[in-house]
């Protein structure tokens, strides 16, 4: 053990032995990885080693393939045997709408390019696995590309190829504190000394939890409790001449592989079990938990009745090991805000199907300073202070677990963790009829319905369908109300402020009195924000944007601070609502004495105004593509606004919406939104951002990629708006888009525009595909269907509607 290494890896599992390998694969080969006892000890040494292609995240999903394909180049590079067996996998679906999930599933896989799945019948199932039943079966997702591993061969594996990069492996040496020096590298101390480390990775597995707290972090992570056993042998299954493939059983909780001539089956059990919430005690590491059989009997009875062979085998062991989740199953990856060069790999729950790919996107990001992929889906960024409370993580974590197997529906709202935060308003919306959705702890309004109405969760069209229409008609023909508390907002001041504006954004920055919609992009071009300035004229300036990013963006403005500039993210204190529709001009009016003509307060126009005894932050914009107004105010004062305005619209067809009826008004306008349309994973040339970026004012964050992308011609694919001929069930997001029977692209997000009465889904698509008119297909809910690319906007192409 040397004194000095530029990365220390703690925790020698599946994840940390990754991120070391992936270091030294990238060219940083003096690092070193610090076990407290030997590698696997915790939880990687009693995983059952199955890895499978499905996940709800199509970026995860990619990871999950990457590695995949990784297994055996790490195999053959180490000369570790791992015991791959690609045996394939099939998950079976018994239930009509799980098999359309299935269905559409598929679909998603082809968006990403992963070839190797099809659909299945109950015949070829039976065929492929003679030992399952294959009762109430409607079909399966079959996928080439599964099986399992032998986990400890896998560890060694990756430490063995990260040796022979340069990487140093110690074990017996827990790591007892962490303390960061002046010039931010760390001081760990170890049980055999203390080692300098320019960065530190948490790698810790079922002790994570202990190694966040030793920089003060309370990281949203715990162990549960999972069961599988294995068989003795069973002749049905010896008697077969090759190997059968994984089974899961999504109705039934179970997945199924073999083991040696026996069987090997898990269990995701509905009643959870948490376990050692705080973490691991430092001297656990071989041990199993005892087995608990009444507390997952259910799911064993059904695992039984779906493998009857299962009837008559000996069981040969039980396991009841402890294995890490987050609050929604995905791991936390990524730098630390707040905490200089501390890196987190822990919560994988899955390790041996995600670890490559964690390792992989780690290292990139220490390395190159961002990750290849879109990994937000990993990064602890999503989540804030909020997600540190035990019980918020209890609820979650458990209510994930549970769920493992169970069908998930997008318009599905669920109770664990709610209600955290709520706008002052929220009791007086509820009482309107206000259903909630939920953004990053914060309650926000769906839509608003009669007392007595009960959404059904469904993959078509939601019985609120009615609902969001007539939300979406008095919005185009009267006046709308809508909670706007779900955005951030950040306030940036200081004698540099604007230098550093004009450094972070692509875009120019508004005159005083002014907003403009402002692009941020990495330092690849790549795009990191889609958000909208506000220059309020007395040397303070706004930036808005999605309020699930607060985290997110934060790190990413005092990562790139300076001197003279402060950023305050100022969301908790101002919330407000917003005004839409063509009368909304008349109710502004009747509020205040200020002159709101379309002369004295024009299109993204910003101005503090009075409105009856409030004085607000008021913005001339408009998502909705109606005349609009944004209304930000203290949070004390939310309350007041809304009932000063409600009050005040008698005769005006006023109506309180949802976000539901906003998807469907914004689609109409072809107006595009993050996690959708923008990502991190995608250009400004892609998306037509491009269109805000001022290419002559200076030198920028990303200017170079992204200038080097337009004169080059743009991107290969570009953004569309597509109409479909959908019937039941619209565009979610990731539907293939086909030409001619040619993949050329993917939707991005979709659904219903109730004012022109059609379809409307936003695609990337291949440039020589996207002109006007070209008739495509795509798949929703698994149902191929007409599709065709329309002029975008197809509300009010010429804009003059919010214009006025």
């Amino acid at each position: 053990m040397k004194t000095q290494y530029r990365v220390v890896v703690i925790g020698g599992g599946v994840v940390g032995a990754s991120v070391l390998y992936h270091l030294a694969k990238l060219g940083w080969s003096d690092v070193a990885l610090i076990e407290r006892e030997v590698l696997t000890a915790g939880s990687s040494w009693h995983a059952a080693g199955g890895f499978h292609a499905l996940n709800a995240d199509p970026n995860i999903s990619a990871l999950q393939s990457y590695t995949i394909d990784l297994l055996s180049e790490v195999e053959a590079e180490s000369g570790q045997n791992i015991g791959m067996h690609m045996t394939g996998g099939i998950s079976v679906a018994s239930a009509p709408e799980r098999w359309e999930w299935l269905q559409a599933a598929y679909r998603v896989f082809q968006t990403m390019g992963i070839e190797d799945v099809r659909l299945v019948g109950p015949d070829e199932i039976a065929e492929a696995c003679p030992i399952v039943s294959t009762e109430g079966i409607l079909g399966g997702l079959y996928s080439e590309r599964e099986g399992h591993i032998d986990p400890s061969g896998v560890v060694h594996a990756y430490a063995r190829a990260a040796r022979k990069r340069g990487a140093e492996v110690i074990e017996h040496n827990r790591v007892l504190e962490l303390n960061q020096r002046p010039d931010l590298a760390w001081d760990v101390v170890t049980e055999q000394g203390t080692i300098r480390a320019e960065h530190v990775v948490n790698a810790g597995g079922l002790w994570a939890k202990q190694v966040g707290r030793m920089v003060g972090l309370e990281l949203p992570v715990t162990p549960l409790e999972h069961h599988y056993l294995v068989t003795e042998t069973i002749p049905e299954i010896a008697a077969l001449d090759r190997e059968i493939p994984m089974i899961v059983d999504l109705e039934g909780f179970t997945y199924m592989r073999q083991e040696q001539k026996g069987m090997l089956l898990g269990i995701y059990e509905t009643d959870y079990k948490h376990w050692n919430m705080d973490g691991a005690p430092w001297d656990y590491g071989f041990e199993l938990i005892q087995e608990d059989i009444d507390r997952i009997g259910e799911e064993l009875s059904m695992g039984f009745s779906r493998f009857p062979c299962l009837e008559t085998a000996g069981i040969k062991r039980w396991v009841n090991g402890a294995f890490t989740f987050s609050p929604d199953g995905n791991p936390l990856v990524g730098p630390v805000r707040g905490v200089p060069n501390y890196w987190l790999a822990c919560g994988v729950m899955a390790g041996f199907l995600q670890g490559g790919g964690v390792g992989k996107s780690l290292a990139e990001w220490m390395i190159h300073g961002e990750p290849e992929s879109d990994i937000f889906g990993m990064d602890i960024a999503r989540y804030g202070d909020f997600a540190s409370n035990r019980e918020y993580i209890r609820q979650t974590t458990g209510q994930f677990y549970s769920r493992r197997f169970v069908m998930t529906y997008p318009n599905e709202q669920l109770p664990a963790g709610r209600p955290l935060r709520k706008a002052p308003a929220h009791d007086a919306m509820t009482a309107a009829g206000a259903r909630w959705g939920c953004s990053w702890g914060l309650e926000v309004p769906i839509y608003f319905a009669p007392d007595g109405f009960e959404e059904t969760p469904t993959l078509n069209r939601s019985n609120a369908f009615d609902i969001v229409a007539e939300e979406c008609r008095t919005v185009r023909e009267g006046v709308g109300l809508l909670d706007i508390s779900a955005f951030s907002r950040y306030e940036v001041t200081g004698p540099n402020a604007r230098r550093w504006l004009d450094r972070m954004f692509a875009s120019r920055l508004p005159e005083p009195g002014r907003t403009r919609l402002a692009p941020m992009l990495g330092a690849d071009g790549r795009l990191k924000g889609d958000l909208t300035l506000f220059n309020w004229g007395d040397g303070r300036w706004w930036i808005l944007g999605s309020y699930y990013l607060r985290e997110w963006h934060m790190r990413w403005f005092e990562d790139h601070g300076e001197d003279g500039v402060t950023v305050r993210d100022i969301s908790d204190g101002v919330v407000g609502f917003s005004l839409s529709g063509p009368k909304s001009r008349a109710l502004l009016q009747r509020v205040t004495s200020g002159d709101v003509s379309g002369e004295a307060f024009g299109f993204m126009q910003c101005k503090r105004l009075d409105i009856g005894l409030l004085r607000v932050h008021a913005a001339r914009l408009s998502v909705t593509g109606e005349l609009g107004y944004e209304l930000h105010c203290p949070a004390s004062e939310h309350i007041t606004l809304r009932q000063t305005l409600i009050a005040a619209a008698d005769g005006l067809g006023l109506v309180e919406y949802g976000f539901n009826a906003l998807n469907s008004l914004r689609l109409e306008k072809s107006f595009g939104i993050w996690s959708r349309e923008f990502t991190q994973g995608y250009t400004p040339a892609m998306t037509g951002m491009d269109r805000w970026i001022a290419f002559d004012k200076g030198d920028f964050v990303g200017r170079a990629p992204a200038l080097e992308e337009t004169e080059a011609g743009g991107a290969a694919q570009v953004l569309v708006t597509l109409e479909i001929d959908a019937d039941r069930a619209d565009a979610t997001g990731f539907e293939p888009v086909w030409k001619d029977g040619r993949r050329v692209g993917f939707v991005t997000s979709g659904g219903y525009g109730h004012t022109v009465g059609k379809s409307l889904a936003m695609a990337l698509v291949d440039r020589e595909a996207a002109a006007e008119g070209t008739a495509l297909t795509t798949h929703i809910v698994g149902r191929e269907r007409g599709a065709r690319i329309i002029a975008p906007s197809p509300y009010d192409p010429a804009g003059t509607k919010m214009r006025a």
